[in-house]
């Protein structure tokens, strides 16, 4: 049990830094624009060395933002769930908190598949045919590992709370 709960926490702990650090950065799409290259993130877009607040309240734009950072906190409240999951309270046998991390690292999963859906979506279909050459960068693929982490985040909990509920059914021995 104890060894899905650190497997689970460690990929947690790697996912919400992932989801940061991709929220963060400015190289969701790189493109040439005008002869020169040209990158682009959530918040800002970088043209000829120069980056510019991104300063359009675009749906899509604000869309993927609300539901990385969404998907970081309630990563973040897994972990805390996760690490208090170690502790064993006599109080809270009826309140699972492996189950609670399971629950919050799956919740993070939808929400970072919603941003980064709505994102490709919306890059393929309308930015796409507006730079003929462009493609995804690092910030961007970041974001689709930490979906991987957190999803198996809530794998390893879930077995954790799986295997902790089969040996409090089967009893003392």
């Amino acid at each position: 049990m104890y060894s899905f709960m650190g497997g689970g926490l460690f990929c947690a702990i790697v996912g919400n830094i992932l989801l940061v650090v991709s929220t963060a950065t400015d190289y969701w799409m790189q493109y040439r624009l005008s002869g020169s290259f040209a990158h682009q993130g959530l918040w800002r877009y970088c043209m000829s060395g120069k980056c510019y607040m991104q300063t359009d309240s675009i749906a899509y734009w604000n869309a993927t933002r609300a539901f990385m950072i969404l998907s970081a906190m309630s990563c973040f409240a897994g972990i805390i769930a996760g690490i208090l999951s170690f502790a064993h309270f006599s109080a809270f046998e009826r309140f699972n908190r492996s189950f609670a991390a399971g629950i919050m690292f799956f919740i993070s999963t939808l929400f970072v598949l919603l941003a980064m859906a709505i994102y490709t979506g919306v890059t393929v279909n309308f930015l796409g045919k507006r730079f003929g050459d462009w493609r995804f960068s690092w910030s961007y693929i970041l974001g689709w590992v930490a979906l991987l982490m957190t999803f198996f985040a809530g794998i390893f909990y879930m077995c954790a709370y799986r295997m902790h509920e089969c040996r409090r059914m089967a009893g003392p021995r």
